[in-house]
């Protein structure tokens, strides 16, 4: 009898909801316990701060990415921009080495929906749907962030939304250090 083949899976997370970089994280873990050899690039998350999640995984062997130029959008359009230019370019690399069999794309849909300056000229849903249709078959690409495309949730084989229900830090309750929300 043949070996099945094996056949990659798209996943998004997607939603207004907390959880989907946590969602993703526990993927990875899971790929990760199963010999699986797993990157996860973060898309918006800049390389001036540590996050826990980014210790752990790295702990446990899977590569860590920061790629972004932070949250605050303080910076210049420029300099954002050069960084989602990297980040694609690193994308791409990652995704056509053949050295992964799980790659996380942490914050795409944020990337993909960065209204402040133009971005189109960089990275479009159309690039992000090619990168999908092109990757090897056997890899696992799993994209986070708010607002994914209609599109991207159709090229999908799983798509998880997430949707807030409660949350202390509504009620004005921040975040607990080392416990990032």
């Amino acid at each position: 009898m043949p070996t099945p083949r094996r056949s990659g899976r798209v996943i998004v997370y997607t939603g207004d909801g907390k959880g989907k970089t946590t969602a993703a994280l526990g993927l990875a873990l899971r790929a990760v316990g199963r010999g699986m050899r797993v990157a996860v690039l973060q898309f918006i998350k800049s390389p001036e701060r540590t996050y826990g999640e980014q210790l752990a995984l790295r702990r446990l062997g899977v590569e860590v990415r920061q790629l972004g130029a932070g949250f605050t959008w303080t910076k210049t359009p420029e300099v954002h921009r050069e960084a989602l230019r990297r980040a694609w370019a690193v994308t791409n690399e990652y995704v056509h080495s053949s050295r992964y069999d799980v790659i996380v794309l942490d914050e795409l849909n944020n990337a993909l929906a960065i209204d402040r300056f133009p971005i189109s000229d960089i990275l479009s849903v159309n690039d992000v749907l090619e990168l999908i249709r092109t990757r090897p078959p056997a890899l696992h690409l799993v994209i986070t962030g708010r607002a994914a495309h209609p599109e991207l949730m159709a090229a999908a084989d799983i798509t998880t939304e997430m949707k807030l229900v409660k949350h202390d830090y509504e009620q004005g309750t921040t975040a607990m250090k080392g416990i990032e929300f």
